[in-house]
């Protein structure tokens, strides 16, 4: 399958390297608006084709999958003409800036019978399905707590602190946690809790999010764009806990059970050996596209609407309105 990458920075290179140890895949094209800046990303990552404009890529009849690396404020305009060009979309996390857009998107794919799939990647790594097997066991007893943690120095990145780019923690980092939660305690939320400290630029450095969910469980998250974090994962039973070693990227599952001097290690889970993690998203496009499916069952778009839900009660608290939102 040959694949568009539509944006060239960082994480743009990112898959491009994974593509090009993957023999399902080809990195057939890269578009920049900077036609300099797609061929020296062209040159240094193998691509085939390069295109100083995002509709040039969109216009080639070769591409068939389009990977959408670009600002958060991007991705509604561009995964919409995709779609309409033709192509199936893998669009970056956060998916949209706000419900609305995010709505539109998926009613774009259903028009067009277009896959469109979010690239959040914990969703379809293996650790998602390791983790689920211990708690569907019973190896915590009943789930009662859930809290994590991720926190990068990136208040330096542009693309993090500028409003106009929809910037800030909430839908480059709380996005990961959010979905932790979500894939432990589901999304029969009822009440959410949530303050932030704002950067200069206006837009939220640090967050701080409690869940409360119906039947009483609750959970405690935090991220910030100031300094490195553990980014630990805890998931808290009423028969033990489970840690999880950094929620962005499990490298390692350990369980507890609950001893007289302290916890006591019960088992301990390493996850397989991998390019990036890239590709588990990218392979779940392929069956779902062969399939003549429209949503990847890892991430469906009802999975994706009640993130960006959550997403936006939390901004509402905030007191964040991007500029173009007021248009």
């Amino acid at each position: 399958m040959k694949i568009g990458i539509m944006g060239a920075g960082g994480i743009a290179a990112t898959m491009a390297g994974t593509i090009a140890k993957m023999s399902e895949v080809e990195n057939y094209a890269i578009a920049s608006r900077d036609m300099e800046k797609a061929r020296t990303f062209a040159e240094k990552h193998g691509v085939n084709k390069a295109y100083g404009s995002y509709e040039d890529m969109l216009s080639d009849p070769e591409v068939e999958l389009v990977y959408i690396a670009l600002p958060h404020s991007h991705h509604h305009e561009w995964t919409i003409a995709s779609l309409r060009a033709g192509k199936h979309v893998l669009c970056e996390k956060a998916f949209a800036v706000n419900e609305k857009q995010a709505r539109e998107m998926i009613e774009e794919s259903e028009k067009t019978g277009r896959l469109l799939t979010e690239a959040i990647w914990t969703r379809y790594m293996p650790a998602r399905k390791m983790i689920t097997e211990i708690v569907e066991r019973g190896d915590i007893g009943r789930v009662r707590t859930v809290s994590a943690n991720l926190g990068y120095h990136i208040d330096m990145n542009e693309r993090i602190i500028r409003p106009e780019l929809a910037g800030g923690a909430l839908l480059d980092l709380t996005v990961y946690p959010l979905n932790f939660a979500s894939m432990v305690c589901g999304d029969d939320i009822k009440r959410i809790s949530a303050s932030c400290v704002m950067t200069d630029t206006g837009v939220d450095g640090q967050d701080n999010v409690m869940i409360e969910y119906k039947d009483g469980r609750m959970a405690s998250l935090f991220t910030t764009i100031y300094t490195l974090t553990n980014r630990m994962g805890v998931i808290c039973g009423t028969e033990g806990f489970i840690e999880v070693q950094n929620i962005n990227n499990t490298e390692q599952i350990r369980v507890y059970s609950p001893d007289r001097t302290g916890p006591k290690l019960i088992n301990s889970y390493d996850v397989p050996k991998q390019i990036s993690g890239y590709e588990y998203e990218i392979l779940s496009c392929i069956k779902a596209i062969k399939e003549g499916a429209i949503e990847c069952p890892e991430m469906p778009h009802s999975e994706t609407i009640q993130i960006m839900c959550q997403m936006d009660e939390i901004r509402r608290q905030f007191g964040i309105v991007y500029s173009f939102e007021q248009a």
